[in-house]
């Protein structure tokens, strides 16, 4: 065999070879989103089942059962209950937060952001998903109060949270919009505020609905800030989605059994 013979050989099985590892690759990266896709739909599917039976009375079978799939698949991926919920949580929010950013951009100044989260904070969405989605978080406050990992899980989400008002009124300062305060002070004072309003709406006290709640957060950040709000400036109606308190739409079916 001459040497051009056996480098041509050699050239076709590195070319083999190289396919292989491509077709192997791509495998592995369809796997990996059909697992993702899978997580997902269980994530969601337990943010609707917890608030509307609450968490002490939630299975991970009626989660399976939601979307068609095993118990034994759910466990698979969280382990527990426990690591449902948190990872849950977490979910909800990371999609929330995404979405609150790209309505934060569009707005032209750090007085409409502040308006915009509060009103994300208490006013639904035209279509409203289930308006027990605020116990889904008394669950998840109460399961905090004694389960060390989902505190930590509460214990960061708050952190999440204070830390966003916070950039905003910073921003606000240096615009010249807002007063001069401390804005870690006042991240406590609101994020609390939104809170304990929710508890409110969560339990339909007959004096504190989601408008209420919105004009008397509203009327504290101005009043602490320092810029002129009426009800009614800038607001396009009721039209919001409560923040992380509000889990997503539950998936639309389940995924191709592919896992077994």
């Amino acid at each position: 065999m001459t040497d051009q013979v056996r480098e041509a050989v050699a050239a076709q099985g590195t070319a083999a070879q190289g396919t292989a590892a491509l077709g192997t690759a791509a495998q592995g990266t369809a796997a990996q989103g059909t697992a993702d896709l899978r997580r997902e739909q269980m994530l969601r599917a337990a943010l609707e089942v917890i608030s509307e039976r609450g968490y002490p009375d939630t299975r991970i079978a009626d989660v399976a059962e939601r979307i068609g799939i095993s118990p034994a698949l759910v466990i698979y991926y969280f382990k527990t209950k426990d690591q449902l919920l948190t990872e849950a949580i977490r979910y909800s929010e990371d999609t929330w937060y995404a979405d609150g950013q790209r309505r934060l951009a569009s707005l032209p100044t750090a007085a409409a952001r502040i308006e915009e989260i509060v009103a994300m904070s208490c006013l639904p969405e035209a279509d409203p998903e289930p308006q027990s989605s605020w116990l889904l978080w008394l669950d998840f406050w109460a399961q905090a109060a004694r389960n060390p990992e989902v505190a930590s899980v509460r214990q960061k989400s708050d952190e999440r949270w204070r830390e966003m008002i916070a950039s905003l009124v910073l921003a606000g300062q240096e615009a010249g919009e807002f007063r001069e305060l401390d804005a870690a002070d006042f991240s406590i004072g609101l994020s609390a505020l939104l809170d304990g309003l929710a508890i409110q709406i969560a339990l339909a006290d007959p004096v504190v609905d989601p408008a209420g709640a919105y004009e008397l957060s509203m009327h504290f950040a101005a009043n602490q800030l320092g810029f002129e709000w009426s009800p009614g400036r800038g607001r396009r109606g009721v039209n919001r989605r409560p923040r992380r308190r509000q889990p997503l739409a539950p998936s639309e079916g389940p995924l191709a059994p592919s896992e077994g």
